[in-house]
């Protein structure tokens, strides 16, 4: 901070960090969150995926390779590609049976590939937790939490498949990614890591992924999504574009709402 913003500082605390003017403070901190690219979830054109969708176009990263939506559900987002004009395969993962069914009757219609698993840190049998008597939501997670503590819901289990994304690579001959989506609920960072050999080989250039209040469930710090993506720059999405977040400063990176982080392979790695 700078002598000029260490000046602001010091007159706005003396002035309004006072108890009376909390509930203001507190106003206009949530209305900067949204500023700020955060809890912007209403539709594709506030979220800015549309914009960044667009972006990608105009540099030619759907030119070539494939596109991964890692927690699919029923295939919104690979639809908006599709209307969007996006033409490379796109092979959409979803564990849940019953968000799968739907998916896969969309995955036909748009013309993509309904995967019915989800993707983790290794090959296995898990659970999932959903609403109970809702099945296939789209707050469905790994974690029991996400449902009975951040959305004050009753959980019910469910038994799904997991594969990773170096064996699912390896599995279909895929030699370059043309985007890697991942919005799994908190679940995020394990995907991740069942990934390291495709990140290390620098296949995956452009990565999307979700980092929300689910993390706070699952014990993410935003610093260990930046650890496991070394030689990447990362950004939050705008409604008009991409915010370069720069070094990792926890103030800047550690904020525990919904947002569209974008990780972007570094040029010279």
């Amino acid at each position: 901070m700078n002598a000029l913003g260490k000046s602001v500082k010091r007159v706005y605390v003396l002035l309004f960090a006072r108890r009376i003017f909390y509930p203001a403070n507190l106003f206009l901190y949530k209305l900067s969150l949204f500023g700020l690219g955060l809890r912007n979830y209403e539709n594709d054109t506030v979220s800015g995926e549309k914009a960044f969708i667009k972006f990608l176009k105009a540099l030619g990263k759907f030119d070539s390779g494939a596109i991964l939506d890692i927690g699919a559900n029923i295939g919104n987002y690979s639809v908006m590609l599709r209307k969007n004009g996006v033409t490379q395969p796109i092979f959409a993962f979803e564990p849940h049976p019953v968000a799968f069914n739907k998916l896969s009757e969309v995955a036909m219609a748009y013309n993509f590939t309904a995967v019915p698993e989800g993707a983790g840190e290794t090959h296995s049998m898990a659970a999932i937790y959903d609403y109970q008597g809702d099945s296939g939501s789209e707050h469905a997670s790994m974690y029991k939490g996400v449902i009975e503590h951040l959305h004050k819901g009753k959980a019910e289990e469910v038994a799904i498949a997991l594969t990773t994304i170096d064996e699912f690579v390896a599995k279909h001959d895929i030699s370059k990614i043309a985007l890697l989506k991942i919005d799994t609920e908190g679940h995020e960072l394990s995907v991740l890591k069942g990934a390291r050999q495709t990140i290390a080989s620098g296949m995956a250039e452009v990565i999307q992924l979700e980092f929300n209040e689910m993390n706070i469930i699952s014990r993410t710090f935003f610093k260990d999504i930046v650890d496991v993506l070394p030689g990447y720059d990362f950004y939050r999405m705008l409604p008009d574009g991409l915010k370069a977040l720069g070094p990792y400063n926890s103030t800047n990176y550690e904020i525990f709402s919904f947002q569209n982080i974008v990780a972007l392979k570094q040029l010279h790695n």
